[in-house]
This record gives C-alpha cells, structure tokens and sequence, in this order.
C-alpha cells in the first residue's frame, strides 16, 4: 500500500480538546449516576456507596494515568486494545477488544430502549419500537457524516448533563439546609446519613456493589479511544485525564451524599431514579419532564459515545487483522461505514430487552458490562506495565516521556490487584454471579479461538514452506 492510499484509509484527527473533555465526561454521567446511584446507596448505606465510590475513582485514577502514559507515547484510535497486542500479547489484544466492542455494542442497544421507554412519559400511546427506530436513525445520522458531527452532538449532550448536575448539588443542599422547604419531610441535615450506621451490611458489601460504580465509571477510557481524531493528541489527553478525574468524583459524591441526607436508604431503589423525586419534593415547576428530559438526554449520550468506541475498537481491529478487513474502509467524510452498520445490526439485538424489565435482568447486564470494564482496565494497566518495561529494556529514557505513571510499578500492580479483588467478589453475589461467569468465560472462549487460530496458521505457513522447499 502506498502513502496516499494509507492516508485516504486513516481517519481525520477533528476533535478539539472541549470535544473530548466532554466526550470522557459524557460517557461517565449518565444511567449509572442518575439511576444507578440510588440502587447502590441502597444496598451498601451510606458509607459504603461512599466508599464504593471513593475507591472506584481511586482505580479510576490508576486506570487513566496507564492509558494517559500509553495514548500521548502512542495516540492510535483503537487505544487499549492496540497496546494491549503490542505489549501483552495479541491474544490478549484480540480478546479485550471484542469482549469491550460486544459489551459497548449492547450498551447502546439497551439505551436506545431505555429512550424510547422515557418517550412514554410524553406520548404514552406511541410503541416503543417506533421512538427506538427514531433515536437510532438519529444517533446514526451523526456518526455517519462525521466525526466532528458526533464530537460536536456529544459535546452539547453532555453540556445539558453536567448543568443538571450541577443544578441538583446546589438545589440538594438547599433542601437539606431548609432554605428550600421539603414537599413531604422537614429539612433532613444529615439525619438519614446513619440510622442504622454508615454500614448497616458491612464493609463487604462494598467490594460486591463495587461493579455497580465500575459501571457508573465505564466510558473514561473513552479518551484513549478518540486519541488517534484528537488534535495535539499529546497536549489535550493528558489535559483531558487531570480535569475529568475530579470532577467525575466530585459530581458522584456530592451526589451520594446529598441523596443520603435525604431519603433514607430504604427509600432508594433502582426503577425511580431519585434526582426526579428531589425535584418534586423540592418544588421545582414542571419537575417530572425536566428531569425526564435530562436523563433522556443521558441515555442518548451513552449510546451515542457506546456507538463510537464500539465502531472505532472495530476499525482498529480490522487494521491489525483482528476482524474482518472489510470493518477498515472508510467513507469520503472518514468515516467506517461498514464498521458503524454491522455495530448498528449488533445493538438492534438489546432491543429485545424491552420486554423484560425485572431488577434482576437490570443487575445481570450491568454487571456483564461491568465485568467487560473491568477486564478492559486490568488490560490497560498490564499494558503500561510491559510498556513501560520494554522502554527501559530497549535503552529509552523514563524522562523523556511526556505522560508519565508515578510510582511505577507499584500503582499498575495495584491497579490490577483491586480490578481481580472486585471480579472474585461477584462469586459470593448470586445476582451477579452468572454475570461473572459469562464474562469471564466469553474472555477465555476469545482466547482460545485466537490461539487455535494461530496455530492454525502456523501450520498452514509451515506446510507451505515445505512445499516451496520440494
């Protein structure tokens, strides 16, 4: 292949620093903050969601810095997956990245139907199916013209988010101070933090509702995914990294806090999401649809960064032989049309989810998705840890890096240690047991297949060279 047909088969680096600032943030505040969190205060208490919480944006910060190292040495659009070949092994590459782009072509699949659920609030004689197609007609549409077309979409999505959040911190503590008075209930203070203790079912609970916050957490990563259409990759990734980690864990844990001074843990489930119910209780005019139309905005903006990782963890693949070749060409706007379609046929699958709607199925694809995550993370710091081994191996020098992973080796091994302390609590969780088993067992079925597929190929290159050799 010459260099002009390389370049017309490389995608265009369109994004802007805002663009991926928001792109990260996006992916991370949504259905796990705004549904999620009350599920997780539930079943852990106050401190333990707290806590939960707090040690997840402590791997969270674990996980970013090994990909910040990684993405600004090597900015590649397929990131994890392509470091994790290079550095680990192929199969491991190979595995990671199809058991992240089934995981994050599901997502997207469900939050499409989470979508046209949330239409019902307003137009509850429309089928479901009919505003599903439209959300995916629409969300396809602007991946499709271009990449600055999804930037640009995601940027105003995850805009409207963070403003809610925003807006629900200040209003919280309003209601739990008493300057805005309480519908139902006399301004709280911190009077429901601890009834029953900061830990009413014990610190073990924590590590077990830990993948409910891996969950909330899921789409941080997505910044190593966009660095190969991101301007001044080695500029705005390590920008990216520093700002998004902190404000992701203030907006969770002033969250948590302030719907733990609230509602009792008692209260707080998983079908009502609790940021609704404080707009109402508070007063706020028209609180319902408001809040309805934020979280729809949410899930449109999960599915809209799920379609992308899903589609350009696909091309990457391709490049490097890892799926079929075809998932490589691009359009005339640099765009993997064929990539987008087949990720589009896969998540049209998770619309079946809309005709089951116990918590149960609910807890077993998060953790599925959860689990995916988790294993992606555990492929992210073993890759800075071979990375960074090899570099010094083959005479580079660590200060002339320009994203550097402080305290190595130590902080990837930790890294590591707590993502495979998480996943062996989820055997002691029934609930998301067989979530467990069903990841774990797809990453080994992954595996296998490559490695028989190499074998394979030895073989035949083996017996061709005997041939040529006759």
């Amino acid at each position: 292949m010459n260099a002009g047909e390389n370049h017309h088969n490389e995608l265009n680096r369109s994004m802007k620093s805002r663009h991926l600032f928001m792109l990260s943030l996006g992916g991370v505040i949504g259905t796990g903050l705004f549904l999620n969190a009350g599920y997780t205060i539930n079943q852990s208490g106050p401190g333990g969601a707290i806590l939960g919480y707090l040690v997840g944006g402590a791997i969270l910060y674990m996980v970013m810095v090994c990909l910040g190292e990684l993405a600004v040495h090597m900015p590649v659009t397929g990131s994890f997956q392509t470091y994790a070949s290079k550095y680990v092994s192929p199969a491991a590459g190979f595995s990671l990245g199809w058991m992240y782009f089934v995981g994050s072509a599901a997502t997207a699949g469900v939050e499409f139907t989470a979508a046209g659920i949330l239409m019902q609030h307003w137009f509850p004689t429309v089928p479901i199916w009919i505003w599903c197609a439209v959300f995916i007609v629409f969300l396809f549409a602007l991946n499709a013209l271009s990449t600055r077309g999804f930037a640009e979409a995601e940027f105003w999505f995850a805009g409207i988010k963070v403003l809610a959040v925003v807006a629900f911190i200040v209003i919280g503590i309003a209601a739990i101070t008493g300057v805005i008075p309480l519908m139902d209930r006399p301004a709280p203070m911190m009077t429901n933090m601890a009834p029953e203790g900061l830990f009413p079912a014990g610190i073990a609970i924590v590590f077990v509702t830990m993948m409910n916050v891996i969950f909330s957490y899921q789409g941080s990563e997505l910044v190593g995914i966009a660095a190969g259409e991101t301007e001044d990759p080695k500029k705005n990734i390590p920008r990216a990294i520093r700002t998004i980690l902190f404000r992701i864990i203030i907006f969770y844990i002033a969250s948590i806090i302030i719907l733990s001074a609230i509602f009792p843990a008692s209260e707080l489930g998983l079908l009502a999401s609790p940021f609704v119910t404080l707009m109402e209780i508070a007063g706020v005019p028209y609180a319902a649809g408001i809040m309805n139309f934020i979280i729809l905005t949410a899930v449109l903006s999960v599915g809209n960064s799920c379609l992308y990782a899903s589609t350009r963890l696909l091309w990457a693949m391709s490049k490097e032989g890892m799926a079929p070749s075809v998932f490589s060409r691009l359009s005339k706007r640099k765009v993997p049309m064929l990539a987008l379609l087949f990720t589009m046929s896969f998540s049209l699958l998770s619309l079946l989810t809309s005709v089951i709607s116990a918590d149960t199925v609910f807890v077993l694809l998060m953790s599925i998705a959860g689990i995916s995550v988790t294993i992606s993370w555990i492929g992210i710091a073993a890759s800075q840890l071979m990375f960074r081994y090899r570099y010094i191996k083959e005479g580079g020098d660590v200060g002339d890096l320009e994203f550097k992973v402080p305290f190595y080796p130590f902080l990837p091994l930790f890294c590591i240690g707590f993502c495979l302390l998480i996943l062996g609590f989820l055997a002691f969780d029934p609930t998301q047991r067989l979530g467990l088993i069903y990841g774990v067992g797809f990453f080994i079925a992954c595996m296998a297949f490559y490695k028989i597929k190499e074998a394979r190929a030895k073989k035949l290159l083996a017996g061709q060279s005997v041939k040529m050799a006759e």
